[in-house]
């Protein structure tokens, strides 16, 4: 397969894969819980993060692929992604997006039934602070935005770091309106997690645990 573009049919894979055990986790936690699991959020908020979201969850899953079949200028893969230096970058950002994936799947297990697309203000959730989250309040939020600038290296089009950007943007956003959601449910005791954590990354200050 010596025309093969192996870190981006990794990314592609990687990608579909993704999306594909989001899915799954909706099915599988609506058939246990016999409850909504966010697809179609309650918060306007939210809902209104959904119309920007959809598109660029679509996008994500198209532009990798079109990046291997299409010659067009704004969708193929630019020439200077495939230069030495720049490749060996490319084959990194594989290995991460992989790993990325392998720690979400890890997260989806541990959170279970209690996991949803959006927040209910009608059912209160378990809140998890051991494993991953004992250091990081939305892992699996940290690991979706590494696996977005995955992306964005490896396919290197503008219109892939377009999408890059506004994901990190409604990654923020929704992370933030779930430590309020969050807050309003479990009071103290998740007030007292906000100062052991960081929102994507581990805690480095005191300061830093309510962002």
């Amino acid at each position: 397969m010596p025309n093969t573009d192996v870190p981006l049919f990794l990314l592609t894979a990687t990608v579909w894969a993704y999306w594909l055990g989001v899915a799954i986790m909706i099915v599988r936690v609506r058939r246990r819980t016999k409850q909504s699991v966010g697809v179609v959020p309650e918060q306007r908020i939210e809902r209104l993060m959904w119309v920007v979201w959809v598109p660029l969850i679509a996008s994500w899953v198209t532009l990798p692929y079109l990046a291997q079949t299409s010659q067009h200028p704004w969708l193929a893969v630019p020439a200077f992604a495939r230069e030495a230096g720049y490749a060996a970058l490319r084959y990194v950002a594989a290995a991460c997006a992989l790993i990325c994936l392998a720690a979400t799947v890890w997260c989806w297990a541990r959170m279970g039934t209690e996991w949803r697309m959006a927040v209910s203000d009608t059912r209160k959730t378990e809140l998890i602070t051991d494993g991953l989250f004992k250091r990081i309040r939305h892992p699996i939020y940290a690991f979706s935005i590494l696996l977005m600038l995955a992306s964005a290296v490896i396919v290197a089009t503008p219109l892939m770091l377009l999408v890059a950007l506004l994901h990190i943007a409604l990654m923020n956003m929704k992370a933030k309106n779930e430590e309020d959601h969050l807050l309003r449910m479990h009071g103290d005791a998740y007030e007292r997690y906000l100062r052991g954590t960081g929102r994507f990354f581990p805690r480095l200050s005191s300061r830093d645990g309510l962002r």
